[in-house]
């Protein structure tokens, strides 16, 4: 029965963000309403309200989720795992979560939220303070994970690089017109070349 109802609560989720997307090109971000959205996608707009607090929230509806996933990773660091490992295995474990949501993917295209985060103000400025909370959130988290090994600024440094090597390829390939396998086939090298660059931090693999 929890379940049934959490299937029930996902294809909601999911029903919402096509419709947004779809208006969103249609009609504009901003000329598009919420109830607009709720009715695309046969709910309410109070139903609406109990999935996300706002427009800016559909467009990045799949942030805090990733956001949570990492942070209970960071918590798994295994005894004597190099820094540089585990961030490298947060991007590997978050690319994998990626392709498990390919049937969703294809109808939710990357290159479409791209180019609504890139040409409206509003979204640019939520998804920058978003990336900003979460990296210092993060390295946090990566300093409370290495307290005798790694000072804070080591730990902003590396998720500093780290998160930018995986943002700026994944926007860059985006904007090229790669496809979603193209892009998740470059992250991975991006982190590795990020990496190396802090050889106080890498493990074995990046020697």
């Amino acid at each position: 029965m929890v379940a049934l109802r959490e299937r029930k609560k996902q294809r909601t989720r999911q029903a919402l963000v096509r419709a947004a997307l779809r208006l969103f090109q249609d009609k504009g971000y901003e000329k598009t309403t919420v109830a607009e959205i709720a009715a695309e996608a046969d709910v309410s707009t109070r139903t609406f309200f109990s999935y996300f607090a706002s427009k800016e929230d559909v467009v990045l509806y799949d942030a805090p989720q990733r956001m949570e996933e990492v942070m209970a990773l960071i918590h798994t660091r295994g005894p004597g795992e190099p820094a540089g490992d585990l961030l490298r295995r947060i991007v590997q474990s978050s690319l994998e979560h990626a392709r498990a949501e390919d049937d969703f993917d294809d109808v939710v295209e990357p290159q479409v939220r791209l180019a609504l985060i890139m040409s409206v103000p509003a979204l640019q400025a939520r998804a920058l303070q978003m990336l900003f909370d979460n990296q210092l959130r993060l390295a946090w988290a990566l300093h409370e994970a290495y307290p005798d090994e790694l000072d804070l600024v080591s730990c902003t440094a590396a998720v500093g690089s780290v998160v930018g090597a995986v943002k700026l390829t994944a926007v860059a390939s985006l904007t090229r017109g790669d496809s979603p396998e193209q892009v998740r086939e470059a992250l991975p090298r991006a982190v590795d070349i990020s990496i190396r660059g802090l050889r106080h931090l890498a493990g074995p693999a990046s020697e």
